[in-house]
């Protein structure tokens, strides 16, 4: 499912050539999935358990260090994950929200873990710096949903390689998303 979708697309996959593809029978493929699309739905959800786990690591426990050193080592780590996966990236980023609502919705689902990381990090931004205005209900959301379609628009484009060039320029974004100025050492 992952190379086919990556090569010609969610649309153009069918259930025949999955099977083809993984050379298992149709009636093997039919027991473990109901059709094409709940088989995709499955491979995403296996691979953003990786990519959750392994940001999340990378992100870290805030403990004391600065707010801007949380977001990049975290940005830095999920850049460097879409970049090492360009199959699933093309998959996740592009195709996922081809497959209708229901893709769309599961893909900002999966994507709900972040939010959660960003929220907590308004917060504790604004343990280190009280002059930070409260932090906006929506801003989270709206970080997770701005970085991911920027990401996914360099992913459209060909450029999934170069994606941790982005790294800084999506710190500033990020930090300007939840309410505090782009970080003073980039400028």
């Amino acid at each position: 499912m992952l190379a086919l979708v990556s090569e010609q697309g969610y649309q153009a996959t069918s259930v025949p050539d999955v099977v083809t593809r993984a050379r298992v029978s149709r009636s093997s493929f039919y027991q473990d999935f109901e059709g094409k699309l709940d088989c995709f739905l499955a491979l995403c959800d296996e691979y953003s358990r990786g990519m959750i786990d392994e940001v999340l690591e990378a992100a870290g426990d805030f403990g004391d260090r600065p707010w801007q050193e949380v977001i990049s080592g975290g940005m830095d780590a999920y850049l460097r994950w879409w970049r090492d996966r360009p199959e699933f990236a093309r998959a996740f980023l592009v195709e996922l929200p081809a497959a209708g609502t229901e893709g769309l919705e599961h893909r900002i689902d999966l994507l709900r873990p972040f939010e959660d990381l960003f929220a907590g990090l308004g917060r504790y931004m604004r343990a280190k710096d009280r002059s930070l205005a409260p932090l906006p209900r929506l801003a989270p959301r709206a970080v997770v949903r701005g970085t991911t379609e920027l990401i996914a628009e360099e992913v459209r484009r060909g450029r999934v390689g170069t994606l941790p060039d982005l790294t800084g320029d999506l710190v500033d974004v990020i930090s300007v998303g939840l309410g505090a100025a782009p970080v003073p050492s980039r400028r």
